[in-house]
């Protein structure tokens, strides 16, 4: 992809150029999560970053690209998220992230982080802020919540 000019001066490349380098160059852990964050921003698209890995003229880290791009999703809200959905996929399970869970009649009960919604699994990573006061007591009806719609959940 050639360079499409400067900006303030300096030479620069295209976003889509960008999210190909990182794909090819980053460790894989760090890759995805760029990508993730390029792509819930629009920064992206799927189906363009993957004619780009498809189209390199040279197949110099292709593989590297290949899987960071597979494993890319701009539902991501986190690093830490990506990073968790990540070692999970490296390790065999794909999880949905950001899923909407529902109550046996259709009733809201919460969107987590990721889940294995075949499974009935719900994984939610804590950030620093659930240490807030009452915070704890939130987090627990939520869990109550999941459980009583027929969920297993993992914190």
């Amino acid at each position: 992809m050639p360079w499409p000019g400067r900006r303030r001066g300096r030479p620069c490349t295209t976003p889509l150029r960008t999210a190909l380098d990182i794909a090819r160059t980053e460790p894989l852990l760090e890759g995805v999560v760029a990508l993730d964050v390029l792509l819930a921003r629009g920064v992206v698209d799927h189906p363009a970053l993957r004619s780009a890995v498809r189209a390199q003229p040279t197949p110099r880290s292709a593989r590297r690209a290949e899987r960071a791009v597979d494993l890319a999703d701009a539902r991501a809200e986190s690093p830490q998220e990506s990073r968790l959905r990540v070692v999970l996929a490296l390790a065999g399970p794909v999880a949905v992230p950001q899923h909407t869970v529902r109550d046996p009649d259709g009733r809201f009960v919460a969107r987590v982080d990721l889940a294995f919604p075949d499974q009935r699994v719900a994984i939610e990573y804590d950030r620093a802020w659930h240490g807030e006061p009452g915070q704890l007591a939130r987090d627990r009806r939520r869990l109550n919540a999941l459980v009583a719609a027929g969920g297993r959940c993992c914190t």
